[in-house]
């Protein structure tokens, strides 16, 4: 069997920066991990309870922290701030106290700040999300790879490949699906590659979404 890596740590410090930046001594260091994760876990939670949308797309495509020693500034890449902005104008204000509070940051000013994304279908995280969405609605697995791929296509990546992988059509025994669009060098370190893994729960049962997107080679 090939041995998977995740391309994204495959990548880092060529064509893939961290998406947290700070220092801390040894002992503070899993303090701080564990901080991230909570806050993004925090914001995406917001996200989802205070955003109507019809396709059930958050559109966060990542959350990059920076941390100083009087402030954290969080940065949230989304694909359709508008969404979030129109349903609760004073939305990024609120999510900002609701994290204060969570993280009682008394010494420390927290600072939120959202960003729009380009391409948003060129994003993993937004596709899964899409697809995570039309697999919900019993729509058929090939139908929503194929349109994921179609939406793609629009946002000019060079390649892309989807596996969808548990349950799928609600069978009986789990199976493994994919589908390549165009090329993705997984080997190839000078390729950007965009990855992402997703969980969806069905009424079937959980199923595993994972997607390779080819931007381009440095």
């Amino acid at each position: 069997m090939g041995q998977k890596i995740n391309p994204l740590g495959f990548r880092l410090g060529t064509t893939q920066g961290h998406h947290s930046l700070w220092f801390s001594k040894p002992k503070n260091y899993s303090e701080g991990l564990q901080e991230d994760q909570k806050i993004r876990d925090c914001i995406k939670n917001y996200v989802q309870k205070n955003m109507r949308t019809s396709s059930g797309v958050e559109g966060i495509a990542r959350i990059e922290i920076q941390k100083r020693i009087d402030l954290i500034q969080v940065i949230i890449f989304m694909g359709f701030p508008k969404l979030l902005i129109e349903s609760r104008p004073r939305g990024i204000e609120e999510l900002q106290m609701t994290l204060q509070k969570e993280f009682n940051c008394v010494n420390r000013k927290l600072n939120i700040a959202v960003t729009r994304i380009g391409k948003p279908y060129g994003n993993p995280n937004i596709l899964a999300e899409f697809i995570a969405g039309q697999l919900k609605n019993r729509v058929s697995f090939r139908k929503a790879m194929k349109k994921a791929i179609e939406l793609t296509e629009q946002a000019d990546t060079k390649g892309i490949q989807i596996q969808i992988a548990g349950r799928i059509d609600g069978k009986e025994i789990a199976r493994v699906e994919w589908i390549r669009e165009g090329r993705v060098p997984l080997q190839t370190i000078r390729a950007k590659i965009d990855y992402c893994s997703y969980t969806v729960r069905t009424i079937y049962g959980v199923l595993g979404i994972k997607i390779w997107i080819f931007i381009d080679e440095e």
